[in-house]
């Protein structure tokens, strides 16, 4: 099992508070949409965040649709490709992990994020694997949202959403 790797983001200390930037992992389980990805993978670039991929893709990592939405920062993005949950899931063993999934009953904004945790999203479609949530229910949380006939965000808006709210507390704390 070869796990392509992009490049590996440098050290570099916060511009803002000369400390390094906490090492958080961004996990999308069964992406479909290339730009969706593309922008994950700059979002990630850009926090130094690790982001998992776990297959089966909608996508080939060569999409040309994925590069350009990363544009020159998909190259600085840390990227692991993961073959199935199965073979990813012992990764996770003793980490603090978060499911996200729309309609969850715990919001991000009741949840205390550190150093070192994980997020996961599923795919746009279909969002996480219904075993998975069952499996983790004290780990679901949701990304409020307040028009009640809107179904769900984008998941690179969610991505985005979620990863800020985990550096914001984390650097605040």
């Amino acid at each position: 099992m070869g796990i392509p790797r992009f490049a590996v983001a440098a050290s570099a200390p916060d511009a803002h508070n000369r400390t390094p930037p906490p090492m958080l992992h961004l996990v999308l389980v069964h992406p479909e949409i290339p730009p969706n990805t593309g922008n994950i993978a700059r979002l990630c670039a850009v926090t130094q965040t690790r982001l998992h991929l776990i297959e089966p893709l909608g996508f080939r990592m060569d999409e040309p649709l994925l590069r350009r939405a990363g544009l020159d920062y998909i190259d600085q993005a840390v990227i692991e490709v993961h073959p199935s949950w199965e073979a990813f899931a012992p990764w996770l063993a003793g980490r603090r992990f978060f499911l996200i999934e729309t309609g969850a009953p715990r919001s991000l904004w009741q949840t205390r994020f550190q150093d070192g945790d994980a997020l996961i999203l599923g795919r746009e479609t279909q969002g996480l694997p219904p075993s998975l949530l069952a499996a983790h229910p004290d780990r679901t949380i949701s990304i409020p949202m307040f028009n009640p006939q809107s179904r769900s965000l984008n998941l690179s808006t969610a991505a985005g959403v979620a990863l800020y709210e985990a550096l914001r507390q984390i650097h605040s704390a």
